[in-house]
């Protein structure tokens, strides 16, 4: 099975600039995730860490709200 997968993928022109694409995605991705994680205000950040542990019957875990409280701002 594995031989005709590898000979199905050596038939493809230009096979080998998949791998280097999909390298290139999962590295920006980790870059720009590692930027968000530095540059994200830390009142925004401890009020994403209190959301498991506040009662769901408050108005205040709503999205709306989140987004637009005064701890979201830098």
């Amino acid at each position: 099975m594995l031989k005709f997968a590898k000979n199905y993928m050596e038939t493809i022109e230009g096979v080998a600039t998949y791998p280097m694409i999909s390298l290139l995605i999962f590295f920006l991705f980790f870059v720009g995730l590692f930027a968000w994680v530095f540059t994200a205000s830390k009142g925004y950040i401890s009020q994403m860490s209190q959301i498991p542990l506040e009662d769901e019957a408050t108005p205040k875990n709503t999205i709306d709200n989140l987004l637009n409280s005064s701890d979201h701002e830098k």
